[in-house]
């Protein structure tokens, strides 16, 4: 059961289908049919998925963007001159009523653009190539500096980003990630994320990280200068593609149902509600929370309402608050082959890519501690259960991923691990926000059928199979 309502908070600047224009939300539980007289665990995922944007009607939001650079010594070289020429390029696909500012960085900060409407682009590009590299680097000073021009336009129907890019450590400053992790969460809450690029092997992975992490922007690793025009474009196609934001989703479960913990997101659990908050959704891409539950024993041929789910959001194209209603349910058998038959494959693959994404970053941590069999064994073990659950549930992504964890393991020693572990640190955040193009998944309908197969090959029941979620690979240790 699912309803829609929109409350208008500003007048309607667009009519017609605009105006018809809603986040797509699907309330879904890895489990339609639990096993009766046997208490279970389960999982909901409700996906988020925005509306298609048609770039013949102009119909984006405009940005306020600040584009905040490390100019420090490290910088010198092809590092600044490809900087230069990736934000220039990316400035480009910007229109004249969108706001950009530019700040530079080292031991000191400075403006070298107050956020301007982009009335004369070729003054701001002269500016951009003027930029040389020299000193130390002043990372949070150059965050809070772009904050503040930022907020010059700061305006809640704009889409509000600061793309910090930086090569080194901060040397200047707060410089540890719970500090600027702080900073990113202080950010969200007036509606600015942070995307983050990391430049080369001598940046800290953790610290940029956190500061994407906890403002909910993007984190991206450029091994190299040439990547950073690919990257930049990227991050700007996100930025022009935003169609709501100010999200928050809100799971209400039902008495006897207990919420155990999201995965791979902050979340708020208080009792039987849990909420999560998330900054922007962006079109044709689906964002998804994943909330653990553990649901009651309940007798064969039973029903139960497992919980009510409410999204709120702010739609940027018809500029309304809009809220989705939705209610999921179960019902219990005691026949295992009706268990799993009923089994969604989108739902369970995402679980074991949230649930071995989290094992890839205790595998990290051990490698930090200098545990290095350790951790290699873990994600070689890792490696071996994702590609398992990837054929299972005809998951590509899962196997890919089985993959990286391979390469992983491969590149622990002293030599590679400064640059593995920011590949690692890339892939756990893409994983974690759960960020995937509509369709990117590739999901078929076939994936319960392959289950029930196996169920009569190996007579496995779904308590059995739940166990194999959670215990399979070691629980995780919180990353620092």
């Amino acid at each position: 059961m699912k309803t829609a309502t929109v409350t208008a908070f500003a007048t309607l600047a667009l009519l017609g289908s605009a105006a018809a224009k809603q986040v797509e939300v699907e309330a879904t539980m890895a489990n339609k049919v639990l096993k009766a007289d046997a208490k279970t665990t389960t999982y909901l995922k409700v996906a988020l998925t925005g509306f298609e944007l048609e770039a013949a009607q102009l119909e984006r939001a405009p940005v306020n963007v600040a584009i905040v650079f490390d100019k420090s010594s490290s910088m010198s070289g092809e590092k600044i001159g490809r900087a230069r020429e990736a934000a220039k390029e990316a400035i480009r696909q910007l229109k004249p009523n969108d706001i950009v500012s530019v700040v530079l960085y080292d031991s000191t900060v400075k403006v070298l653009v107050s956020a301007t409407k982009l009335n004369d682009r070729k003054d701001i590009y002269r500016k951009i190539d003027g930029v040389k590299a020299g000193g130390k680097t002043a990372l949070f000073a150059g965050v809070s500096k772009g904050v503040k021009e930022l907020s010059k336009y700061l305006d809640r129907n704009l889409v509000n980003r600061v793309i910090l890019l930086s090569d080194g450590q901060a040397n200047i400053g707060p410089s540890s990630p719970v500090a600027l992790g702080e900073l990113g969460a202080s950010l969200r809450k007036d509606g600015i994320a942070v995307s983050t690029i990391g430049l080369g092997e001598r940046y800290n992975e953790d610290l940029m990280y956190k500061l994407a992490d906890r403002s909910d922007g993007n984190h991206f690793y450029a091994q190299n200068p040439k990547e950073l025009a690919g990257i930049f474009s990227k991050e700007f196609g996100d930025i022009l593609s935003v169609v709501a934001q100010e999200i928050t989703v809100k799971i209400k479960c039902k008495p006897g149902v207990r919420p155990v913990r999201v995965l791979g997101r902050e979340a708020e659990i208080s009792g039987r509600d849990v909420t999560v908050l998330l900054n922007q959704i962006y079109s044709g891409a689906e964002e998804y929370v994943l909330l653990e539950l553990e649901v009651p024993s309940t007798a064969d041929g039973q029903t139960m309402d497992i919980a009510n789910v409410r999204v709120n959001y702010a739609n940027l194209l018809t500029k309304t608050a809009e809220t989705s209603d939705s209610a999921v349910g179960v019902r219990f058998a005691a026949s295992d082959k009706e268990v799993v038959s009923n089994v969604n494959g989108d739902v369970m693959a995402a679980c074991v890519m949230q649930i071995a994404t989290e094992t890839n970053t205790t595998a990290m941590i051990l490698r930090d501690k200098g545990q290095i069999l350790e951790a290699q064994n873990l994600l070689v073990e890792n490696g071996a259960w994702l590609r398992t659950q990837g054929a299972l549930w005809n998951c590509e992504p899962l196997l890919v991923y089985g993959q990286q964890n391979d390469d992983d393991a491969k590149n622990l020693g002293e030599g590679q691990w400064s640059a593995q572990r920011k590949t690692m640190r890339y892939n756990q955040y893409q994983n974690f926000k759960s960020r995937a193009q509509k369709g990117e998944i590739l999901q078929q309908q076939q994936a319960a059928p392959q289950a029930v197969q196996q169920l009569e090959l190996e007579q496995l029941d779904l308590q059995q199979q739940a166990e194999q979620l959670q215990q399979s690979i070691p629980q995780p240790v919180p990353a620092k």
